[in-house]
């Protein structure tokens, strides 16, 4: 039923030809009845195989098709030739153009007022015998009302496919928008991860560097020195890989993956650990903490551990093997301050000019997506007396 229904929609025009046929049937046994003579019949003949072409045509042709009843019509008064079983097709008409949605606004108008010119001309023209005024009238609005009513079902037909076109546009619109807002969502979650990711391996990876180094240097002179460094890439260098399974886990699954190798995100609490963590790799580190530890949003925890890790991963890149650093946390009332600073050389000039725009200072460029997603400032670059300063003030409410 469903396949026959489908085959109905796919061809209209030949479903309007058969009920066409069917209607010519009818109409030529009032052809047979017509008056008398050659001429009328033919006349008459004539009239219903247009109508009934017109009908064949209304959705291919819905226009022409009215004015063609029109000028029908106007034929059908003209020659005498009364109201016949085609003039059905009329009604057809008129309810079709009122349908259309992409039809002319003067169509829709011509339609409705020919419908409601039909019955009165053609009570005028072929009057009822022996029928008062009233009666009449009477019979005038009576025969009106099918055009009218033809023409109010097609317009409400209209509106209706026209309503529901605009909830599927507004429909199929919503899912583009939903598709828009997951793919910005996905890419805004892989670049957070990537970030996650550098300063995961340039901090972890800088240190195991440094304490290898180091090694090799007295391995031969201070064993003890030389298994404490190693003992240190080793810690180190696990505590990375548990980082990037954990953010690896995540880019395969969307969630976080539950395992012995699972490491919680950094706290304000930790930067102690990271400080002392860099002390043990060379670098002198003063480490200082101002105004009332309390607790903080997890967002400014995470953006202040890893603002003090990049800054210190920077000084050792670039600071020089005789530089120095200090760190100072200052809590104040509505947000947390931080200061990093070392007297190295500094990072070179195009590493934080404009956000590190050469595309090699990536950890100033997360820096400052992390702060921006926490609605804070922050500053970078070379002090008045050599070195380097980082400074971030990080609000405890996100910027609006």
């Amino acid at each position: 039923m469903q396949r026959l229904y489908d085959f109905l929609r796919r061809h209209p025009t030949g479903v309007d030809s058969f009920w066409a046929v069917m209607l010519l049937g009818f109409s030529s046994l009032w052809v047979v009845q017509a008056p008398e003579g050659a001429e009328p019949r033919l006349l008459a003949a004539g009239i219903v195989l247009l109508l009934c072409l017109a009908l064949a045509l209304r959705r291919r042709a819905p226009e022409k098709a009215l004015l063609l009843t029109a000028v029908l019509g106007v034929a059908q008064l003209a020659l005498d030739i009364q109201v016949n079983p085609a003039d059905f097709a009329m009604l057809v008409v008129i309810y079709t153009v009122a349908a259309q949605s992409d039809g002319s606004r003067w169509a829709r108008r011509f339609a409705l007022v020919g419908g409601l010119c039909a019955a009165p001309l053609a009570q005028l023209r072929w009057p009822e015998p022996n029928i008062s005024t009233a009666g009449t009238v009477f019979i005038t609005v009576v025969m009106i009302v099918p055009f009218v009513l033809a023409w109010v079902l097609g317009d409400s037909m209209r509106t209706r496919r026209a309503y529901f076109a605009q909830l599927e546009e507004r429909a199929s619109r919503l899912e583009r928008e939903r598709e828009a807002q997951s793919k910005v969502a996905v890419a805004a979650e892989r670049a957070r991860i990537a970030r996650e990711l550098h300063d995961v391996v340039a901090h972890n990876v800088s240190v195991m560097v440094v304490q290898a180094d180091g090694a090799a240097y007295v391995l031969d002179a201070s064993p003890d020195q030389a298994k404490q460094a190693l003992e240190t890439i080793s810690t180190t260098g696990r505590q990375a890989l548990a980082e990037m399974r954990r953010l690896l886990g995540i880019l395969r699954t969307g969630e976080p993956q539950d395992s012995e190798d699972y490491v919680p995100q950094p706290d304000v609490q930790q930067i102690e650990d990271l400080v002392e963590q860099v002390r043990t790799a060379g670098l002198t580190v003063d480490f200082r903490v101002e105004g009332t530890p309390r607790p903080l949003p997890s967002g400014v925890e995470l953006t202040a551990y890893r603002i003090v890790q990049e800054a210190l991963t920077n000084t050792r890149k670039h600071g020089g093997p005789d530089a120095g650093a200090s760190v100072r946390l200052v809590y104040f009332d509505d947000g947390l301050g931080l200061l990093v600073e070392d007297d190295g050389r500094g990072a070179a000039h195009e590493l934080y000019e404009d956000g590190g725009a050469d595309g090699r200072g990536h950890g100033l460029i997360g820096m400052r997506e992390r702060v921006g997603m926490v609605g804070g400032t922050l500053d970078a670059g070379p002090r008045p007396g050599g070195g380097f300063r980082v400074s971030a003030l990080l609000p405890l409410k996100p910027a609006h």
